[in-house]
């Protein structure tokens, strides 16, 4: 469980920023655990500030809206550095589907937070091929907090880390939901990609012939 960090009320203390990262597989709640924390921060009268890729219209061209549909105002920016103007005069940054930025994400969360701004990212730790997806490595490693959320496995129901793209896409960004993905756990993710695999072969044979 992620224990919010004590907030002093700014008389006695500079306002210390830091960065919270919030990762795990698709459907499993990374957003929801975001729009949660800034919600909070806002209840707490905290001045709070939310972006999204602009590519990232699946649900609604400004809103971060989660896979249950719970949802709250965003603005969408292409390049990381488009945050820098309107959030600094915020309390709290929230960045939703941080995987589609570029690495530049990691030194513009990092001077938000060296300024004093409370940083929040949520994103996809792997992409489908199980590999680490664009800036979200750097950002596990320079956060101060780090939650793992995690989805259910659709073929088992044991705990799913790893997103299975069902569709033979080989493109690195994909935008879908339920029609391309779905949440595995390590064991059924591997077994996953060997039937692609032998299908790939099988069909490569097929063609010589």
């Amino acid at each position: 469980m992620f224990i919010e960090p004590r907030v002093g009320n700014g008389r006695e203390l500079p306002r210390r920023g830091w960065i919270e990262v919030v990762v795990g597989s698709m459907f499993s709640g990374k957003t929801e655990e975001l729009i949660r924390r800034l919600n909070r921060a806002k209840i707490a009268r905290q001045r709070v500030e939310i972006f999204k890729p602009a590519l990232d219209t699946r649900y609604h061209a400004e809103d971060v809206v989660s896979h249950n549909a719970t949802s709250i105002r965003s603005t969408p920016i292409a390049f990381p550095h488009e945050m820098l103007l309107p959030a600094s005069s915020c309390d709290v940054v929230g960045i939703d589907e941080a995987q589609f930025f570029d690495q530049s994400l990691v030194e513009v969360c990092n001077q938000l937070a060296d300024h004093g701004v409370r940083v929040i990212v949520a994103g996809l730790d792997m992409d489908y091929q199980g590999k680490p997806f664009g800036p979200m490595p750097a950002l596990l490693a320079v956060a101060e907090y780090v939650t793992k959320v995690h989805a259910v496995c659709v073929r088992c129901g044991d705990i799913a880390t790893y997103s299975f793209r069902k569709t033979p896409s080989a493109e690195q960004v994909l935008l879908g939901e339920t029609d391309s993905y779905e949440a595995r756990c390590r064991h059924c993710f591997l077994e996953g990609q060997q039937e692609r695999t032998a299908l790939g072969t099988a069909v490569a044979e097929a063609a010589k012939h």
